[in-house]
């Protein structure tokens, strides 16, 4: 099995096109001028798509902030560390070689790596060897990456950056709600806007902006990973902006 995550940038002449189309898992990112290419990562979805709340159970949750940015995920094995990272379809390694592909294949996201290893990568270290639940072979953790003017995916250069903590996956799954607050809320963690059976009162109050959030709120419930289930609520306010921004095409960006 070829090593996705030890292929660096190459260039042409030293891997054809033809090598690279033998690994459908592989996708080739090329300079303008075709004289190097990135070979990256391609993954099946690291987060699953969230579904709305047309059919969403009403059951007790806990609602938290949806956050308008970049959904970036990062792995921690035992021996390893923290050894590769990318966006929901790509990943790389978390070394220099990596980041700097990492770059080149998503401008606007630079400062995502050095924000995580300020904020995140020895906390939740220490958190997954202190913790017996968390001795399991390889962990992905999910934080959205945004500034104050970020919309729809788009980052302004100029805005400061963070990363939130959302979501983490052992071996097991996704962590239920409950434990990922008990665990991780010394961290920067999604804010936590509702706990309570979900209700269709609570949903028209986020779309009606009656909690104070941008874009919405994804809702989490279940009391085991097996059962864990998820829906987004997005505000009526996000709705008119995606509208005014991408004309007929604004559901692309909606639930």
């Amino acid at each position: 099995m070829l090593g996705l995550l030890a292929l660096k940038l190459i260039s042409r002449r030293e891997y054809g096109l033809g090598e690279i189309t033998a690994y459908p898992e592989l996708r080739l990112i090329c300079a303008s001028n075709k004289s190097a290419c990135i070979v990256m990562a391609r993954v099946q979805l690291a987060y699953p798509k969230i579904p709305d709340s047309k059919n969403c159970p009403l059951e007790r949750c806990i609602a938290f902030e949806k956050y308008d940015g970049t959904n970036i995920h990062w792995i921690w094995e035992i021996e390893l560390g923290w050894y590769a990272f990318g966006t929901r379809r790509n990943r790389f390694d978390l070394d220099d070689m990596g980041i700097a592909e990492f770059n080149a294949a998503h401008p606007g996201l630079e400062q995502a790596p050095d924000i995580f290893s300020r904020d995140f990568a020895s906390q939740l270290t220490t958190i997954f060897q202190e913790n017996q639940q968390y001795n399991c072979p390889e962990i992905t953790v999910f934080t959205e990456f945004f500034g104050l003017n970020s919309f729809a995916g788009m980052h302004k250069h100029e805005d400061q950056k963070q990363l939130v903590l959302f979501d983490v996956q052992t071996d097991g799954g996704i962590i239920i709600p409950q434990q990922f607050v008990q665990d991780f809320n010394e961290l920067n963690i999604a804010r936590i806007i509702y706990r309570g059976k979900l209700t269709g009162k609570f949903i028209n109050h986020v779309r009606e902006g009656k909690y104070g959030v941008t874009e919405g709120v994804v809702c989490k419930g279940g009391n085991n990973p097996n059962n864990l289930w998820m829906v987004k609520i997005k505000t009526n306010a996000y709705m008119c902006r995606l509208q005014q921004a991408f004309k007929e095409n604004w559901q692309a960006y909606w639930e």
